[in-house]
């Protein structure tokens, strides 16, 4: 009778042990999935998980490995089969936990890094997630273009190709993704605007990583930048919206309903990639910041209409349609520049079946980013900044009219001829009179 009971009593504790451990089992986050973005100064691992968790990181040497330890943890994916797009990182391994109960992976690194970590909540189709940005311990800072300093300079535009990495931006019908196709596009404008003698071009994101948005403008800005154009192929919940479009800044909110939607992929992107604290103008108190931002803010807002108008009409030559026949206005993150001016182009709604086709041939995107290109040439040939290749080659000569003076004795003087003299002036006699201005052409 006894050993009936212990042998029941043993089961008992047998069977609730072995409940407990199925019920932690079942409660442990599990690892299901891992993915790498590289960019030129860090690389991004984000672990997909099916639920929160804890973690700890630690920074070993000889060799460079970073650890990463997750209690009530297990992985699901084959560490061995992992495509790892990073040159920073050699391998991921599991390794022997610290204590019962942990999980410890090890990322096994090409050299020494910084990381940094944090979660992001579910959203839309991706779960919980752990990201583990790693960012190159000697990162060289970015040097502007020698063509960025002293006189007879090139003028810098600073080309920003819309999401990537984490966030692919809007989908089309059969599946294209806006980040590819507006990195492809942005090549093509940078080609074209590397072309014009005068002018450089910066690529703002090279590669398929993220960059946010505040991080974007700090790029063009440790460039030099004069302009900032951020490249989109539009997206919106009708596919029947089509036309390409360019953006202004409005600091008043969204004026339409398509930008309340552009607004709203705008917050989505920061969600999908991470959310950046950069602190603008930090080294001036509260009022003076005010200030000072407000005035540059009035300027490159008007700077940011003249380009836009200038792209918006050089787009209209190409486009099969434009959303609207005017610079449209959004309250965009990307665009709050005070001291550079921005413009954002919409390429088309990649959301349309008949512009995610014409925007997936080369030849299209060719023909637009030339039509970009244009309409910025256009603009610094009257607004080119001083000590520029551009001023020197555009900016009109006004020359006053002398006693003694005659159209011949200029024409000779600047190195030009009577005709083109009278051409530039709207002339019709040869004759000047003292204190006349005349426009000498280049």
């Amino acid at each position: 009778m006894i050993k009936k009971h212990l042998t029941k009593t043993l089961f008992a504790t047998t069977f609730c042990a072995t409940v407990l451990m199925s019920s932690f089992a079942a409660q442990a986050a599990v690892i299901k999935s891992m993915r790498f973005w590289q960019s030129p100064e860090s690389t991004r691992v984000v672990f997909d998980l099916t639920s929160p968790v804890e973690h700890e990181l630690s920074v070993l040497k000889n060799p460079d490995r970073i650890v990463v330890d997750i209690p009530d943890s297990r992985v699901s994916v084959d560490l061995n089969q992992l495509e790892i797009k990073s040159d920073l990182v050699k391998r991921v391994r599991q390794s022997k936990p610290p204590r019962e109960g942990v999980l410890r992976l090890v990322l096994d690194l090409n050299k020494s890094a910084v990381p940094k970590s944090f979660s992001l909540k579910p959203y839309q189709e991706y779960s919980d997630r752990l990201v583990i940005d790693l960012l190159n311990e000697k990162r060289e800072a970015i040097k502007p273009p020698e063509s960025a300093v002293g006189s007879n300079r090139d003028i810098v535009v600073a080309v920003d190709a819309g999401h990537g990495g984490e966030d692919p931006g809007a989908l089309g019908p059969s599946g294209t993704r806006e980040k590819d196709i507006v990195l492809k596009l942005s090549k093509e404008l940078v080609d074209a605007i590397n072309a014009v003698d005068g002018l450089k071009a910066v690529m703002v994101r090279t590669g398929d990583y993220y960059i946010p948005h505040r991080k974007r403008t700090d790029i063009a800005r440790k460039n030099r930048a004069d302009l900032f154009v951020s490249v989109h192929a539009d997206g919106f919940k009708s596919p029947k919206a089509r036309g390409a479009s360019v953006w202004v800044l409005n600091l008043y909110g969204a004026k339409s309903e398509v930008a309340r939607w552009m607004k709203l992929q705008e917050e989505k992107s920061e969600l999908l990639g991470g959310v950046d604290s950069t602190v603008v103008l930090s080294e001036y108190d509260n009022s003076v910041r005010s200030v000072l931002l407000d005035l540059q803010m009035e300027s490159s807002i008007a700077e940011s209409f003249k380009v836009g108008r200038k792209v918006h009409s050089a787009m209209k030559r190409v486009a099969p349609k434009m959303h609207k026949n005017y610079v449209e206005e959004n309250s965009l993150l990307v665009l709050k520049n005070p001291d550079i001016p921005s413009i954002l182009v919409e390429s088309g709604f990649i959301s349309n079946p008949t512009e995610e086709r014409l925007l997936k041939t080369s030849s299209y995107r060719k023909k637009l980013a030339n039509s970009v290109k244009d309409g910025i040439v256009e603009y610094f040939k009257s607004h080119a900044p001083d000590g520029t290749k551009f001023a020197n080659l555009y900016r009109k000569n006004i020359y006053h009219v002398k006693r003694g003076d005659s159209l011949i004795k200029v024409a000779k003087r600047f190195n030009t001829s009577v005709s083109e003299i009278k051409k530039a002036n709207k002339m019709n006699s040869n004759t000047v009179r003292i204190g006349q201005k005349l426009v000498i052409p280049n």
